[in-house]
């Protein structure tokens, strides 16, 4: 695709993509109206029932509206998610319209995600999106992008406000690297793990820690720092 023919398309789709938007986050609304309609029937024809079934309607609507946010921000997500397998692609192609429209489902679903991290909804959610998780993963952050590149062993901890990404852009290419975490790691809160990495099994990433593009750690070795470097073996 050529660089004049992509910036129209690029402005079209950026104006579709707002329209979706608005379709998404309508559609979530709709079984919370119905709710929010059917609960405060019960509480008509009493002034403080009536004002308390309101008050408490709004806020179980608001929770279903959010779960029906994730879950069809999940499905669409796993629709559009990147098929494509490791290399790189020019910025200016289909594979990035395919990641961009991935990833804006990540970013209308991180409005609610946040508040339902980690739980049994979260994993759904990323499962949905087409990441790999095994059980009883806990996966405390909205911040997991690219889930279709990400695997997580069986008893994985992803801290709260953990970065874990599968692309990166440099040189005018949108890189595709999966990450892999192995079983029982620990990715500390705040931390930032790069595409390409693969965590051993039972090793431990500190909080804060920048883990750089394609770092490879070994089982049960804890490490930290920006960028990550090792630090010492787990029960040392």
């Amino acid at each position: 695709m050529s660089l004049n023919s992509f910036g129209p398309i690029q402005h079209i789709l950026s104006v579709l993509v707002m329209i979706l938007l608005g379709v998404i986050i309508g559609l979530a609304i709709v079984p919370a109206y119905l709710f929010f309609e059917w609960f405060t029937f019960f509480t008509e024809g009493d002034e403080v029932m009536e004002t308390l079934g309101i008050c408490v309607g709004l806020g179980l609507g608001y929770i279903i509206w959010g779960v029906s946010l994730v879950v069809i921000c999940g499905s669409l997500g796993g629709l559009f998610k990147i098929r494509k397998p490791e290399g790189r692609y020019p910025l200016r192609s289909l594979i990035t319209i395919q990641w961009a429209f991935s990833l804006v489902f990540h970013r209308v679903a991180q409005i609610f995600l946040k508040n339902v991290v980690p739980s049994f909804l979260a994993n759904i959610y990323y499962r949905l999106m087409g990441a790999n998780i095994g059980k009883g993963v806990q996966l405390n952050s909205e911040n997991i992008n690219d889930a279709s590149m990400l695997t997580f062993g069986n008893g994985v901890v992803v801290g709260g406000g953990a970065t874990i990404n599968g692309h990166i852009v440099e040189r005018g290419e949108i890189v595709l690297a999966p990450v892999t975490i192995g079983d029982g790691a620990l990715i500390g809160g705040g931390s930032i793990v790069q595409p390409g990495c693969k965590i051993g099994e039972g090793s431990v990433v500190g909080a804060r820690a920048v883990v750089p593009k394609w770092t490879e750690i070994p089982s049960g070795e804890v490490w930290g720092g920006i960028p990550a470097r090792f630090i010492k073996r787990v029960g040392e």
